[in-house]
């Protein structure tokens, strides 16, 4: 076996990287009062319920424990890859630590944990982030997690305002008092977290911008599957943050009827991690039903028959409406929720003998196969019977869903990204409607890229240039998991390009990170087809978006920009290396390209 300094370089070729990650700290709340009352054995037992207890937890949400100090855990939350929702997982495995210790520890037993979260920029030893990986992470969001632990009530979760912000919409939160901590300038505010937020609609507001032909495209072959009474299964795709949550929206409102027959919409919205694997089926009964998740057990069966009248057999109703008053009592009991959707998959093709129907799912790629399953089940069962329905579903580009035996009744509508009038006709309504002037509308029009979430983001953060590579946080989530996406390699070789000139040759990446002459060609090609990296007219290599180039450079630490200069330098190479933070010369160039356009128009 080689060392591990040979396995890092050969896996990492970059083997640190400055990263925004979230640390959890937990500890057992009177540990010392509790060990002193029990004796040796009972506290080794106690000791190993706990930290086995904590620890399968923490690996359930892909945490990595990076230390145990006394009794409290420490653990990280994208310090090796990002999906975008590391602050949801970490909040996540706090909420659940505490219950899962109440259903392991022993009959008469209680221990109260106290849990803290906090959110900001480390330095990553990449090869270090794995469970025991003492020391992989350094920075002060390590101090704020621990301190926030000691201020949270027993078996409470509090977050730091970064973590808030990252989680806002997808757990409910309650403000507590500021915390002053020594050497901070300034106490922190501080939230708790209560609990997971039920699903509330987006609002959508002002006129959708540079979608009018997708929307057309996506409503025609719903026309279409309801006159022919065949059924069309719709996929919205785009990257996130392209809008297909909003195109979604605005598909419900313009096909509400077809031939002045009413459309009945039935729509589920899938957050990450769902709570059950059919969960968001739940939401969709509700609808039908007129049901909240907080009325009774006896208003959910009442509700439940009165909806169901009429569209199945007197002999079925009542098994029928039994099956899914289970099914939302209990959605992540598999027993239950796999009676619940076949019930639910017979009344939607009941539904659709009678009328139109559309079942749209959103953020389908966020969804467990269960709920995919459901869907080909249903659209198989609809043109069987030959029923006017349709199956709409948003997912990313990256998500593939095999539809057997849908020949001629798939359509998929890609959103790309808008083009610059567009972007600059929702960067100027975003502008005015935050009482703001639109002429920042020029500069913000090159860092946008084209993406309606990134532009709102950049207009919410008027002050971007004192986040982490001087853009809005969700900016930088969104990039950060589009890079961890890559192998090691492949990331190497983007922040090679990104901290490199406007444009570098495939030799002088090669050379940066010390590779032979040749190696870096095939990776920097791969990077074209992902869309990351463009050609350039000389035959070099530019970083394609101004956000990933931001990103990319910022995660280089200071100690490998300066190898990177230092291995030029030896080559005989004169390209200089952007200190962290830097613009690109290639943005800077359309910044400026972008607001002379702008003051002509």
């Amino acid at each position: 076996m080689g060392s591990r300094e040979a396995v890092t370089v050969a896996r990492w070729p970059v083997p640190e990287e400055r990263r925004t990650v979230t640390v959890l700290f937990a500890d057992i709340v009177g540990s010392t009062g509790l060990v002193e009352r029990l004796d040796p054995e009972d506290v080794r037992a106690l000791q190993q319920a706990y930290f086995g207890t904590v620890a399968a937890v923490l690996r359930r949400w892909r945490g990595v424990v990076e230390k145990y100090v006394g009794d409290a855990v420490m653990a990280l939350f994208g310090a090796h890859g990002s999906d975008g929702f590391d602050a949801y997982r970490a909040v996540r495995a706090g909420l659940e630590i505490q219950a899962a210790l109440d259903r392991r520890l022993p009959a008469g037993t209680r221990l109260r944990v106290r849990v803290g979260v906090a959110t900001g920029e480390v330095l990553v030893d990449l090869a270090g982030t794995r469970d025991g990986g003492h020391g992989a992470a350094s920075g002060a969001v390590i101090t704020t997690a621990a301190r926030l632990q000691e201020y949270a009530p027993p078996g409470g979760v509090v977050v730091c305002a970064a973590t808030r912000r990252a989680v806002a919409g997808l757990v409910e939160q309650r403000p507590v008092a500021a915390l002053t901590v020594a050497g901070k300038a300034a106490p922190l505010d501080v939230w708790r977290v209560t609990g997971l937020a039920r699903h509330r609609p987006a609002r959508h507001h002002g006129p959708l911008v540079g979608r009018r032909r997708e929307l057309a495209t996506a409503a025609d072959e719903i026309i279409r599957a309801v006159r022919e009474r065949r059924p069309h299964w719709i996929s919205l795709v785009g990257a996130a943050g392209s809008g297909r949550s909003r195109l979604l929206h605005e598909l419900v409102r313009s096909v509400s009827a077809v031939d002045g027959v009413r459309v009945r919409w039935c729509v589920a919205h899938c957050p990450p991690f769902p709570d059950g694997e059919l969960a968001p089926l739940a939401d969709m009964v509700r609808a039908l039903a007129g049901l909240r998740d907080t009325h009774p057990p006896e208003t959910v069966r009442r509700r439940l028959a009165a909806a169901l009248d009429g569209l199945l057999a007197p002999a079925r109703r009542g098994a029928a409406a039994h099956a899914l008053a289970e099914f939302l009592a209990a959605p992540r009991d598999a027993g239950a929720a796999a009676r619940g959707a076949e019930v639910w998959r017979e009344v939607l093709l009941d539904l659709a003998a009678g009328q139109p129907v559309v079942v749209a799912v959103d953020d389908l790629d966020r969804a467990a196969p269960a709920l995919n399953r459901f869907l080909h089940r249903l659209f198989a069962g609809a043109c069987e019977r030959d029923l006017p329905l349709a199956v709409v579903a948003t997912h990313g580009p990256g998500w593939a869903d095999l539809l057997p035996g849908a020949a001629g009744r798939r359509r998929r509508v890609p959103l790309p990204a808008l083009g610059a009038v567009d972007t600059g006709r929702l960067l100027r309504h975003l502008l005015d409607r935050a009482g703001r002037p639109t002429a920042p509308a020029a500069e913000l029009l090159p860092l946008v890229g084209g993406n309606p979430a990134v532009a709102a983001a950049y207009v919410a953060t008027p002050d971007a240039a004192g986040e982490p590579a001087g853009m809005p946080e969700l900016v930088r989530r969104l990039v950060d998991a589009r890079l961890d996406r890559l192998d090691g390699e492949r990331r190497a070789v983007l922040m090679a390009a990104a901290a490199g000139a406007a444009e570098v040759p495939a030799a002088t990446v090669a050379r940066m990170l010390g590779w032979p002459a040749g190696r870096a060609e095939p990776v920097l090609r791969a990077l074209v087809d992902t869309g990351l990296l463009r050609r350039t007219a000389a035959g070099g290599y530019a970083v394609a978006e101004p956000a990933v180039a931001r990103v990319a450079a910022h995660r280089l630490p200071r100690a490998v920009r300066a190898e990177f200069a230092g291995r030029l330098r030896d080559a005989g190479t004169v390209v200089a290396i952007r200190p962290a933070g830097a613009v690109p010369d290639g943005v800077a160039a359309r910044v400026a390209a972008g607001r002379a356009r702008w003051r002509t128009r």
